[in-house]
């Protein structure tokens, strides 16, 4: 009888050894390289011209883990001009993802390229560096489509013509995984 326990035991080891019911670990997930790309809508403050500024623009990020990722985005912001003054961004950077809650998840960035300018009455154009500080919450609605429920973004341009200019402003966009 004292026998039967202890057969038993290892019976149940060599089962659930040999079973293998899951191929990984439930608490690991894969952090494969992945591409995501989207269109967005703009309302910003140029700080230049008493009209804000509304236009359109397209993201793209790549993960290459949990911890290293990238942003770039274009933005043209060309409507509700005061006397022909709007401005364009293309800039790129790191992203940083803050946390996972639900199908949400937060970030931060800090993006660094240029911003271009036209002045008023179509007078002069300059191109100038522009910096960008921000973050928003993406939200997960499907495997491969995403809701960019809001990006937050201040700008800096440190050498522009007379001093700086802090243009800053919120977006919203959709986005697909590519893979």
């Amino acid at each position: 009888m004292r026998r039967f326990p202890a057969f038993l035991l290892i019976f149940l080891i060599v089962s659930a050894a040999a079973s293998r019911a899951q191929v990984a670990p439930s608490a690991e997930k894969s952090h494969s390289f992945s591409l995501t790309a989207g269109g967005m809508g703009s309302f910003f403050q140029p700080d230049y011209g008493p009209n804000r500024l509304l236009g359109v623009g397209a993201y793209a990020d790549v993960k290459f883990t949990r911890w290293i990722q990238a942003e770039g985005e274009a933005r043209f912001l060309r409507y509700n001009q005061f006397a022909n003054i709007y401005e364009d961004n293309y800039l790129v950077g790191p992203r940083l993802p803050v946390f996972h809650f639900w199908k949400a998840t937060p970030y931060a960035k800090v993006l660094i390229g240029e911003g271009k300018m036209n002045f008023q009455y179509n007078e002069a154009k300059g191109t100038f560096t522009a910096l960008a500080y921000g973050g928003g919450i993406d939200i997960r609605v499907s495997k491969r489509l995403s809701f960019r429920a809001i990006d937050v973004e201040y700008q800096q341009w440190p050498k522009w013509i007379s001093g700086s200019l802090a243009p800053y402003g919120v977006s919203a966009g959709v986005g697909y995984r590519i893979f």
